[in-house]
């Protein structure tokens, strides 16, 4: 039996590429699922058109959007109109997460169509097998933090923690703060904090889709930064997954931020960079 390959022998390919954004699309409909049984009148509602998860999640919500245009099939007019039409008739602009993988066609269709990029994410990667502790290479923390998991009846410490480690960018802030209560309903969904001497100073989710953990959400309240609580909840967060079965973590990130900084510290490795579309108005 030839020797299984090391953690981090795992290519960048279509495969990948499609383990990677099912996970997150289906994370991210789990979450729309946990809205519209919440509050109905939302409207919160997804598909699947030709392999592309659609999701409708509120007008100007960041979930109301596709996720692996073209990486399942090349997307036909028809397919197009489909999915154009499931968020005009909402009310909603159409926007699509991109990956580099997709079928080579995707980039004159979107031109054709009249989309133009707005954003980038970068899109990372860690296999949890094997015997090594994950997150092992991060710093410790500072004396006094730890985390935890939270429970059902702490949720709104928790949206309120995650809100203001979101307070230099309001919109986000106000989303979390609104729709704490459903991520926490949302299946597959652990929330965790770190506290600093029993304070909440940071938070951050975890979503488990099959054998792959997506980590999202996470936030330090400005004022408690710098003390090592996104290093401490990456580690808890992975271990968690680990300990339930998962064989992947994965993560979304700002290009070069902080984030993406502590992911490739703690070991995850760049999948790839996506492009958010925008059909011009």
């Amino acid at each position: 039996m030839s020797p299984r390959p090391a953690a981090h022998a795992l290519v960048t390919d279509l495969a990948l590429a499609r383990r990677l954004e099912r996970a997150e699309g289906g994370s991210n409909a789990a979450c729309v699922e946990a809205h519209a049984a919440r509050r109905p009148q939302s409207g919160a509602a997804w598909c699947d058109i030709g392999g592309t998860y659609a999701m409708f999640d509120g007008v100007g919500s960041p979930l109301t959007q596709t996720f692996g245009l073209g990486l399942f099939s090349p997307p036909s007019d028809a397919d197009f109109g489909a999915l154009e039409d499931f968020f005009q008739s909402r009310g909603a602009g159409v926007f699509h997460e991109v990956s580099p993988l997709a079928h080579p066609s995707l980039l004159e269709t979107l031109r054709a169509r009249r989309y133009h990029p707005i954003e980038l994410s970068t899109v990372l990667h860690l296999p949890l097998g094997g015997s090594a502790t994950p997150a092992a290479g991060l710093r410790a923390p500072s004396p006094g933090l730890t985390t935890r998991r939270v429970g059902g009846d702490e949720l709104a410490a928790w949206t309120e923690t995650s809100a203001l480690g979101w307070g230099e960018t309001p919109e986000l802030g106000s989303f979390v703060r609104e729709y704490g209560a459903t991520l926490g309903a949302a299946r597959g969904v652990s929330c965790f904090v770190a506290e600093l001497d029993g304070r909440m100073i940071a938070a951050g989710a975890l979503s488990v889709q099959g054998d792959i953990a997506l980590l999202a959400g996470a936030s330090t309240i400005p004022a408690w930064r710098g003390r090592g609580a996104q290093g401490a909840l990456l580690r808890a967060r992975l271990e968690h997954a680990r300990g339930v079965g998962c064989e992947l973590a994965m993560m979304a990130a700002a290009p070069g931020s902080t984030s993406q900084c502590n992911a490739e510290r703690a070991g995850f490795r760049v999948a790839y960079t996506r492009t958010k579309w925008a059909l011009a108005v």
